[in-house]
């Protein structure tokens, strides 16, 4: 289960990391979801070469945006962040 900080015995917040790109509806999507539930994360934009390397390196067969990482697996698109959230396990 995903789950914030500020829920008890939560244990610790998770580690939400996306690859996102400019003018993506659905990284913005993705953003205003884990701000609604109090989640904090790291956006690595691929306007930038270090972060473009690092998302060809962890997903070198993937092109859609926005992907998403947490706690260091790979729960994919905004989409199956979606379903995360809609089965009870997105929250803060």
């Amino acid at each position: 289960m995903v789950a914030g900080r500020d829920e008890p015995d939560a244990g610790p917040a998770p580690q939400i990391e996306m690859f996102s790109g400019p003018g993506c509806a659905y990284c913005a999507q993705a953003r205003g979801l884990f701000e609604a539930r109090g989640l904090t994360f790291v956006e690595f934009d691929l306007t930038e070469a270090e972060h473009r390397a690092e998302f060809a390196r962890r997903l070198p067969r993937t092109r859609a945006l926005p992907q998403i990482f947490i706690d260091g697996e790979h729960i994919g698109s905004f989409e199956d962040l979606q379903l995360l959230d809609a089965d009870g396990r997105l929250h803060g």
